[in-house]
């Protein structure tokens, strides 16, 4: 392809500027930058379908090569011949109902070395039931009102009127005396 070494690139740009001159240098560089930057997306396209085409032949290739292979093996290895089918009789089906098998869980003998016994669960006791009286005096007493937000003021100078300002305690300041 092009080779350019740097005293040839360097008599290309003397040569350029004389013959374009400084003026129109810039949209001509601009110009064969976008020609280049076509031609090699046209041959980077032109690659990648051919490669395309040539990966394509391979995997043809490959398909027939498996077709023959397998079919050397299945008339090497023919399927053997599948069991005759049970009677009627003695196939079970899951939908009948037969009544289930009991079994008995088998017992874990306490003396059994490196074995425990089976720690009891805990039970919670009831909750005590509170006298009558301290329930009346709860009725009795008064509930409080839920709080609510305010929504937020849709004009800034609005907030900031509604806002309360905070009193701040004045600081301690030293007695007379001492600042003597």
């Amino acid at each position: 392809m092009l080779d350019f070494n740097a005293p040839e690139f360097v008599v290309v740009a003397i040569v350029a500027l004389i013959v374009i001159g400084p003026k129109d240098l810039p949209k001509a560089m601009r110009f064969l930058g976008k020609w280049f930057g076509k031609a090699r997306a046209v041959a980077r396209q032109f690659r990648s379908g051919f490669d395309n085409m040539v990966r394509e032949a391979e995997l043809a290739e490959l398909e027939k090569q498996w077709a023959a292979e397998n079919a050397r093996i299945m008339s090497e290895h023919p399927p053997a011949a599948l069991p005759a089918p049970a009677p009627e009789a003695e196939v079970y089906h899951a939908g009948e109902d037969a009544p289930p098998v009991m079994v008995e869980q088998p017992m874990i003998a306490a003396e059994t070395p490196g074995v425990s016994a089976p720690k009891p669960k805990r039970v919670r006791k009831p909750a005590a039931v509170a006298p009558v009286a301290e329930t009346a005096s709860v009725e009795a007493a008064p509930k409080s009102k839920p709080r609510t937000r305010k929504a937020p003021a849709a004009d800034p100078a609005e907030a900031a009127a509604a806002a309360k300002p905070r009193a701040r305690k004045p600081k301690a300041q030293p007695p007379a005396e001492a600042a003597e």
